[in-house]
C-alpha cells in the first residue's frame, strides 16, 4: 500500500492514474519528509503546491509535466509551499493561482497570482476539475482543493498526516481553524492528500479527531490556570504542552497564544500587560 511506503524526496510517486506526488527535499521538524507537490490531471495538468524555491525540485516538476502544465495552484503562501511558483511560471508559462499573501512576516511576499481564487472557484483540467475550498486558520489565505471526480481533497497545511498543524497569530486563527475543519465535514470527501505525509484514507475520522484534539488542548489551557492565575505564556507553556518535546515548545507557544486569543474572544480569559487571567475557573477540569 502507498501509505506504508517511505516517502523519498525527488521520486515521483503515482497515487492513481490522475495524481502523482513529488516531495521536495526539505525535510524537517515542521515539514516531515518534505513538502508534497501534486501533479493532477491527464491532458491538462496542474501542480498543487510547487513548494520551496529549490532548483532541483522545480526541474523535476518540469520533467514530470512537460508541455501539459497549465496551472500552478497554491494552497497558501508559507515559505515551504509557494516560492517555487515564480520559478515554475517563468520556465513553463503556466498560470499561478491562489490567494495573495498576508503580511505577517512568515509569508512568501513575492507570490503574485495570475488569478485570485475564492471559495467555490473551479480550476478547469478538461475532463477533471479542482474546486477551491477556503479553509482559513493555519493561514488566512489557505485554500484546500477538491478533485471533484475522485472526491480527493488536497489539504496543504490545513491537515497534515502524522502531525498537528501550528496556528501562528496574528494571521493564524484557532477559531477559524476549528470552523474550517467543521466545514470539511459537510463535504463528501473520499480521501485527504496532505501537504506533508501520506494520503489519509478516513477523512471524517481524521477531521473529527483533529477537532477533538484541539478542544482537549483548549481544556488543558483552562486547567493550567488552576495552578497559577494570572500567568504568562511562558508559565502556561510547559503545563499545557507537557506531552510535547521541549525542543518543540517555541513552536507550540504560537498555538498556545492562538488558543488564548480564542478564549479571550469567548470571554473566558483576558490579557493585561503580558499576563493572562482566567475568570471562568468553573470550567477547570477536576479530573
Amino acid at each position: 500500500m502507498e501509505a506504508l511506503k517511505k516517502i523519498i524526496p525527488g521520486v515521483v510517486t503515482e497515487l492513481n492514474k490522475f495524481v502523482q506526488r513529488l516531495t521536495a527535499p526539505n525535510p524537517g521538524a515542521m515539514t516531515g519528509p518534505g513538502t508534497n507537490s501534486y501533479i493532477v490531471g491527464e491532458g491538462i495538468l496542474a501542480v498543487i503546491d510547487p513548494g520551496p524555491a529549490i532548483e532541483s525540485h522545480v526541474r523535476k516538476l518540469i520533467e514530470a509535466t512537460g508541455e501539459r502544465l497549465r496551472w500552478i495552484v497554491c494552497t497558501h503562501t508559507h515559505l515551504d509551499h509557494s516560492p517555487a511558483a515564480a520559478m515554475l511560471n517563468k520556465a513553463t508559462g503556466a498560470h499561478v493561482l491562489g490567494m495573495p499573501a498576508p503580511d505577517d512576516g512568515r509569508q512568501d511576499m513575492q507570490f503574485r497570482p495570475d488569478r485570485v481564487l475564492r471559495h467555490g472557484d473551479v480550476v478547469d483540467l478538461g475532463r477533471h476539475t479542482l474546486r477551491a475550498v477556503h479553509t482559513p486558520g493555519h493561514a488566512s489565505n489557505h485554500l484546500c482543493y477538491l478533485f471533484e471526480q475522485q472526491k480527493l481533497l488536497f489539504t496543504g497545511d490545513h491537515i497534515m498526516q502524522g502531525s498537528t498543524v501550528v496556528i501562528s497569530p496574528p494571521d493564524g486563527d484557532m477559531q477559524a481553524y476549528l470552523d474550517s475543519l467543521a466545514k470539511l465535514l459537510e463535504i463528501d470527501i473520499a480521501a485527504l492528500a496532505p501537504g506533508h505525509g501520506h494520503v489519509i484514507a478516513d477523512p471524517r475520522v481524521e477531521i473529527s479527531r483533529l477537532i477533538a484534539h484541539r478542544l482537549r488542548r483548549e481544556q488543558k489551557v483552562i486547567d493550567a490556570f488552576g495552578r497559577k492565575n494570572p500567568a504568562t505564556l511562558d508559565e502556561l507553556l510547559p503545563v499545557v504542552y507537557d506531552d510535547v518535546a521541549q525542543k518543540l515548545h517555541p513552536v507550540a507557544r504560537r498555538s498556545l497564544h492562538a488558543h488564548l486569543i480564542k478564549l479571550a474572544r469567548d470571554a473566558r480569559v483576558r490579557e493585561n500587560g503580558g499576563f493572562w487571567e482566567c475568570f471562568d475557573l468553573q470550567g477547570v477540569s477536576r479530573l
